[in-house]
């Protein structure tokens, strides 16, 4: 009863869940973890729904534990559902680690779950172990104060009601109320780096210091506490420093290099963009140099151009803006009401001097036209050069061609060759859709 008492307690106190018919989908791996975990909360009345995933990664092992499961919820006569992965060849064709891949599967699936039966939350079995195992194992590899604070108690819909509770008081459960659960063999494996700290660094560090686990869990609330302060401030330079254009992020190198601790101001904001330390050292170094270097991470590319940093995403079709531009045109007789229109999406050319079909495309390099209001042809690497404009645009600009001639770099300036005037009498009007 203490045990269970603790745990609705914390569940309370942390407002995961809500004692109400709305099901809980409790991930069940058959291990002593989710076993308690499920065994307390349906004593504590929460109405539970098991989910059981087989990876199959450790042959028999794996449907041994599908087959305890199965007669573990048919004896407590909870409702279970099962799901099969193919994780090995999942984590192949993802180019993740199994580790990863099984995560994903499993994450993914639950949500789905909860989806389908309007579930309160899910619930997995991470205690206060695990969660000395994870700092540690984030310290080792670097990372930031976030990384530092362990794992959340609750992560959007999943809820951890077990993560104030040790492996010890697990074990003491399982034996007061005489629970039977299945063993993980893997889970005695120094080959694997989370049990190097379980069975090796984490009891030399007790060695060291009796209560290393009270004060690991002490120094975790307290770098909690710092953390909170810490987004809070990131959240203020982010407004000050950053813009959103549709799917671009800019910002500011001039209101950056007005903050401290670059380095960790442009980590906490482009980490979500998968950009790493490494990537970060480099486009720090880069902010006084001169402009168009490029830097990619697995699913973004950061130009640093002469005012901002500029990120978009990575796009699997190169051709995704030009595909969706589609060329709308309008004829009309000129007349005393016609004004030149001022949108840069829109044109007015001479008609007469128009030869089909148009065509559009990006421009090239051997490009050339003659700008209108200028005298002579120009490049348009020049041309655009001259305005300034950055190497993301420059790449994704079009061209409109009257047989092959330029008649209009597109949103920017037409040739000056097939422009209204005063002896104009029919107008081709020229739209941009996309």
């Amino acid at each position: 009863m203490v045990m269970l008492h603790k745990i609705q307690e914390f569940i309370e106190s942390n407002k995961l869940l809500e004692l109400n018919d709305k099901p809980v989908i409790v991930g069940l791996s058959g291990g002593s973890d989710s076993v308690v975990l499920l065994d307390i909360l349906k004593n504590l009345g929460y109405n539970c729904i098991a989910a059981h995933c087989n990876f199959h990664l450790r042959s028999d092992e794996s449907n041994r534990d599908e087959l305890f499961v199965r007669n573990l919820a048919e004896h407590k006569q909870i409702k279970l559902l099962t799901i099969d992965f193919q994780t090995i060849e999942y984590a192949e064709a993802n180019n993740i680690s199994i580790e990863m891949a099984a995560r994903d599967l499993r994450y993914d699936w639950f949500e789905k779950l909860r989806t389908e039966f309007d579930a309160q939350a899910i619930a997995t079995g991470h205690h206060l172990d695990d969660n000395f195992e994870t700092v540690l194992l984030n310290f080792t590899r670097g990372t930031g104060i976030k990384g530092m604070t362990g794992i959340p108690v609750r992560n959007g819909n999943i809820v951890r009601p077990l993560l104030n509770t040790s492996r010890a008081d697990i074990k003491q459960y399982i034996e007061e109320n005489n629970l039977q659960f299945v063993e993980d063999s893997t889970n005695n494996s120094i080959d694997i780096i989370r049990n190097k700290f379980r069975h090796i660094i984490i009891p030399a560090l007790e060695e060291i210091n009796p209560s290393f686990k009270n004060t690991c869990s002490q120094t975790i609330q307290n770098l909690k506490g710092a953390y909170n302060i810490f987004n809070n401030e990131i959240r203020r330079i982010q407004d000050k420093v950053c813009t959103y254009q549709q799917d671009t992020l800019i910002i500011s190198i001039k209101h950056l290099l007005e903050e401290q601790e670059i380095n960790t101001v442009l980590y906490e904001i482009l980490k979500d963009y998968d950009f790493n330390s490494t990537h970060i050292r480099q486009i720090t170094d880069s902010l006084n140099s001169e402009s168009g270097k490029i830097f990619s991470s697995k699913t973004h590319t950061l130009l640093k151009d002469r005012e901002n940093l500029i990120v978009k995403a990575i796009s699997n079709n190169s051709d995704l803006e030009f595909n969706n531009i589609k060329l709308k045109s309008e004829f009309f007789k000129k007349d005393s009401s016609f004004v030149l229109s001022r949108d840069n999406n829109i044109i007015h050319l001479d008609a007469k001097k128009i030869n089909y079909p148009l065509t559009i495309r990006r421009w090239e390099a051997a490009d050339y036209f003659y700008p209108l209001g200028m005298k002579g042809k120009k490049k348009i690497s020049d041309f655009l050069i001259d305005l300034k404009i950055n190497r993301f645009n420059k790449e994704s600009t079009l061209v409109v061609l009257s047989e092959n001639k330029i008649v209009w770099v597109v949103g920017y300036r037409i040739d000056d060759r097939f422009k209204v005037t005063e002896n104009t009498t029919d107008i081709m009007e020229l739209k941009i859709e996309s």
